[in-house]
């Protein structure tokens, strides 16, 4: 049987509402709503962490993040930790690695045959793209435009364009880039992830091509004909943008302050309202800007006669507000879906029920062992995700109890059912919570979360429920270095390892273990 082709699109902090299909009043999104139509789509898609580096561990992994144990945005490379690239690669497929990769240095690259990192967010930083920028005189143009993030950037550039920010948060205006499409990111990695798809095509052989793109995460500057697209167009602000934020988390009150009150503002007019709109009207054009190309990728797979022969996922490492809660950024973000939800699409030509949306909560977690499932790959021992094959094929109901677990360090994020449970440790807001503090959100009658049902008495028992649940959740999920299993609690077997050293939850049960607890 002939080995499907895998078109892995990443985009970086699209809020999962902020999409044509979804209903979005405004937003352009043409080639995403063409795959939404042509594969299958999962609305409750639950990403395992809401920054870039460690949810990206998970997607890439199938792991949760208290299995892999990363957090930050940087760290060092997981020793035996297989991933898709790797599992792939050890399936006869060649692999490649382009665009925006943001993981842990040597993790990713190793098991790539091709490897681009355009965005300068891993190890390697921006070879070919640097080179391209200096030979059309563009790269100062770029340095500026993001931030003097690379650690090369002349620190006194930034005295050159009155618009450049001077402050992290200053980044969340926004303006028509001086690049064009064709010479942005997006632009050059499509053109480079072509080259690999091709070159393997010619050489018959299966590939498997990660595509990440920056956008539409900050800065939000698209290329001009995508500013261009909401010009003179009124943008609604979500409902959510301006509330009494009442019984929110005292973090998130405290952003939302910070935006009203400080001066965050680069162009003019430079009053909140103002900048706001600037924002969501920056932020709605990176998506386009995006969109435009997922639909270049999509066109050379229909132009070479791959569809039928492709699998092609579209999905994100994490949400943005897009103005909700009266944040500009995406922190903090484990209090909300607006970050922690995201698209997820699937196109498998002969397989996907072709335009059914599944309400089921899913995980990113899912991802890596359903791609393994599709291509006839075996299982990776290593992943905690659930093979979504059957919800693919049009087999899978909406009726399956699921959850979704998003995590930082010193808080949990839980869905089951229509809730939404935040969980934080009771020292975290003491001072302004001497008993505790927590958010419970009934998404079915308040999907724009702006009433925190947690310290409501009629919801007492739902709070215990979820929080029993997230606890179980998590036990029943990790994966220790060694456990209490067979004769002796004291044993140690490394038969019972897998390759990262950790020994699988299927490994024991609740009937092996309760004798030593």
């Amino acid at each position: 049987m002939k080995k499907p082709n895998i078109l892995f699109i990443m985009s970086d902090q699209h809020n999962a509402k902020v999409v044509g299909h979804q209903g979005h009043q405004c937003v352009q999104t043409p080639s995403l709503d063409r795959l939404a139509t042509e594969g299958i789509r999962f609305d409750r898609c639950i990403v395992q962490n809401p920054i870039c580096t460690p949810s990206r561990v998970s997607f890439f992994s199938g792991q949760y993040c208290h299995n892999h144990g990363y957090y930050a945005l940087s760290g060092p490379t997981p020793l035996g930790l297989p991933s898709v690239f790797s599992v792939f690669r050890s399936a006869a497929y060649r692999t490649a690695a382009v665009g925006k990769i943001h993981c842990p240095k040597g993790w990713v690259e190793s098991d790539a045959d091709f490897f681009e990192d355009v965005a300068g967010t891993s190890y390697g930083g921006n070879t070919t793209y640097r080179h391209y920028l200096e030979e059309r005189k563009l790269l100062d143009v770029y340095l500026l435009e993001n931030k003097l993030r690379q650690s090369h950037a002349d620190p006194d550039i930034s005295d050159r364009l009155a618009e450049d920010p001077s402050g992290y948060r200053r980044i969340c205006d926004a303006r028509p880039s001086i690049i064009e499409y064709e010479d942005s990111p997006e632009g050059y990695s499509v053109r480079r992830a072509i080259e690999f798809m091709k070159a393997s095509v010619d050489a018959s052989h299966p590939f498997f091509a990660f595509v990440g793109f920056s956008k539409p995460h900050h800065i939000y500057a698209p290329a001009d004909r995508f500013w261009r697209l909401y010009e003179n167009r009124e943008i609604p602000l979500p409902p959510n943008a301006w509330y009494d934020m009442k019984g929110k988390a005292p973090n998130l009150r405290g952003e939302a302050e910070y935006w009203r009150e400080s001066d965050w503002a680069v162009c003019s007019p430079g009053d909140y309202q103002s900048a706001r709109a600037r924002k969501l009207r920056g932020y709605l054009g990176n998506v386009s800007h995006m969109d435009h190309a997922v639909g270049e990728l999509m066109a050379w797979i229909d132009s070479s006669s791959l569809q039928e022969d492709t699998i092609v996922v579209y999905t994100a490492d994490h949400g943005d507000f897009a103005c909700e809660h009266g944040s500009m950024e995406k922190a903090p973000g484990i209090s909300s879906d607006a970050i922690i939800r995201v698209p997820l699409i699937v196109r498998r030509p002969g397989e996907t029920k072709a335009g059914k949306a599944v309400t089921t909560i899913v995980e990113s977690v899912d991802l890596a062992p359903t791609l393994c499932a599709l291509a006839g790959i075996p299982p990776m021992p290593t992943a905690d995700g659930r093979d979504l094959r059957s919800a693919i094929n049009g087999e899978d109901s909406d009726n399956g109890a699921r959850e979704g677990l998003c995590e930082n360090q010193w808080s949990k994020s839980f869905y089951k059912d229509n809730f939404h449970l935040v969980f934080y440790p009771r020292i975290l807001f003491a001072e302004e919570y001497h008993d505790g503090f927590g958010e419970l959100y009934d998404l079915a009658a308040d999907p724009w979360e702006m009433h925190n049902l947690y310290f409501d008495e009629r919801y007492a028992r739902t709070v215990n429920d979820l929080e029993r649940s997230l606890l179980a959740r998590i036990i029943t999920t990790t994966r220790p270095v060694t456990g209490g299993w067979g004769v002796s609690a004291n044993c140690y077997d490394e038969r019972y390892l897998e390759i990262d050293g950790k020994v699988a939850p299927s490994r024991y049960s609740q009937l092996e273990t309760k004798h030593y607890i």
